[in-house]
């Protein structure tokens, strides 16, 4: 008869589950969970104390033996499979020091509430840290577009140069999708700053445990409700994903304009030398690495953000490894390379230098004007649009391959009578005005547009919207740095 069961000269772990699963993710619980864990730990027998589950004899006891723990010694410990994971190491050690009160500890609770406790409580430091690093991007672009109001450069449409805008208004398009970034974050950090302690394994406990309390100590803002939610639903992870990747896509491509703006054939963008590195062979060279750096950073983070997403979908909704310890290290490196990639982008904008010349030249060149010139007909001349565009294709058609204002506002006139079947009532002066990138720029003082008068509004509405941000970062991190002090002053305040 067949006799299921390990062989007698099997136990567990097989050295090869032991090798590919539980010694990686005991090295990364020590990186990642060791410092929450302890703190789970003093919260949750707080709790216990005060909800009259634990005697206060029995919290010192335990509180004592969590004090007296070697953190060096379990930083240095080698996975060698005495036990499972990390919980149990340490479970061993408070035992070694507290003797069987130790075991009263893990009432109410379980591994799998513990778990979904360290990963919120990580993710939520990562993603402040990220709005950090977005803030100071954020800021390195609203000083140079207050420095560069008017500074007027080309605008492109399918690659291609086609209307004179201003460096400002450029860059302020970053400046509200970097917004919109910062408010995401701000959205979703109150999602993942839920406890779900409590939940134990799936459906709470019998025991009269205190939720409330235990969010308190630890620094959440509310509770995820519903235990089975707590334990099985992990869109705390995917919407955090879903952010970082957003971002990252936009950095991108804001940081591949800037490469292209840092080349010798565009001329716009000169790095500082502290962000440029040489050749071995080629003296003259200067290249803009630390832009390389931010764009490859920028993709492995969308790439690992990515990668969350696939590792999330289409697994059961429960209790499962998938979502546990061998993807929330992947779900660490998304946000630190996302960090550093705005970190690095925000350090070499700071320090670049704008070829204002160049961009000026630029923006005058390339019939880039015309389009006002259309309008300037429609306002003076009393055709319609359509009619005017077609006077203005026919002027630079009949222009070539000049492009000076010069050439185009005689053609314009010259050409007038035979669409219009009359002549221009703009005088030639009237003309070169139209065509002018200032008067391109100022003339477009709508709402968005890039005349000063619309800049300034909107860059003061920026710096408004930065200082919030600011604010709402500071006190998010004013609470992750006082947590620990309210869980030690519960411990203190049991020897009173």
């Amino acid at each position: 008869m067949l006799q299921w069961g390990l062989k007698p000269s099997e136990k567990f772990p097989a050295p090869v589950y032991r090798d590919t699963v539980l010694a990686i993710n005991f090295e990364d619980a020590k990186k990642y969970f060791l410092a929450p864990l302890l703190e789970i730990h003093y919260a949750h027998t707080l709790m216990l104390e005060k909800q009259g589950i634990l005697t206060s004899a029995e919290a010192r006891t335990l509180c004592a033996a969590l004090d007296s723990l070697d953190l060096d010694h379990i930083q240095r410990a080698i996975y060698d499979g005495t036990y499972e994971d990390l919980f149990f190491f340490i479970e061993e050690l408070l035992t070694e020091s507290a003797g069987e009160v130790a075991g009263k500890m893990h009432t109410a609770r379980s591994r799998n509430d513990i778990a979904l406790t360290l990963y919120r409580m990580q993710v939520r430091r990562a993603m402040l840290r990220t709005a950090e690093a977005l803030l100071a991007a954020r800021k390195a672009l609203l000083d140079l577009a207050t420095a560069n109001v008017e500074t007027v450069m080309p605008a492109y449409t399918h690659t291609q140069p086609a209307q004179p805008t201003t460096l400002a208004h450029y860059l302020l398009a970053a400046i509200e999708f970097m917004g919109r970034d910062l408010t995401r974050v701000g959205e979703a950090f109150p999602r993942v700053n839920q406890n779900p302690l409590g939940a134990c394994a799936i459906t709470t406990t019998g025991f009269p445990i205190d939720r409330y309390e235990t969010a308190r100590l630890l620094g959440f803002e509310g509770l995820q409700v519903n235990s089975y939610g707590a334990i099985a639903a992990i869109d705390y992870v995917t919407e955090s994903a879903s952010v970082v990747a957003v971002a990252m896509v936009s950095l991108g491509k804001l940081v591949q304009d800037m490469l292209l703006w840092s080349t010798k054939e565009f001329g716009f963008l000169r790095l500082s030398d502290a962000y440029v590195q040489s050749s071995s062979i080629m003296p003259q060279k200067r290249n803009p690495v630390a832009l390389e750096h931010a764009r490859i950073l920028a993709s492995r983070a969308l790439a690992e953000a990515q990668s969350v997403l696939t590792c999330a979908h289409n697994t059961p909704f429960g209790d499962i490894n998938d979502s546990e310890d061998d993807l929330q290290p992947l779900v660490f490196t998304m946000f630190e390379d996302a960090e550093r990639a705005l970190l690095l982008f925000a350090g070499a904008m700071s320090k670049a230098e704008v070829n204002r010349d160049e961009l000026r030249r630029r923006a005058a060149g390339a019939f880039l004007t015309v389009t006002e010139l259309a309008d300037t007909l429609v306002r003076t001349e009393g055709v319609s649009f359509k009619e005017a565009h077609s006077l203005v294709a026919q002027t630079v058609a009949a222009c070539g391959a000049d492009d000076s204002i010069d050439t185009i506002a005689k053609n314009v006139i010259r050409l007038a009578p035979e669409v219009f079947g009359r002549a221009l009532r703009l005088s030639e002066h009237e003309v070169r005005e139209a065509l002018d990138p200032v008067e391109f720029v100022n003339r477009r003082t709508i709402v968005g547009g890039p005349a000063p008068d619309a800049v300034l509004p909107e860059l003061a509405r920026a710096q408004e919207e930065q200082k919030g941000a600011a604010l709402w970062l500071a006190a998010k991190q004013e609470r992750m740095a006082a947590y620990p002090q309210w869980i030690r002053e519960g411990v203190e305040a049991l020897d009173t």
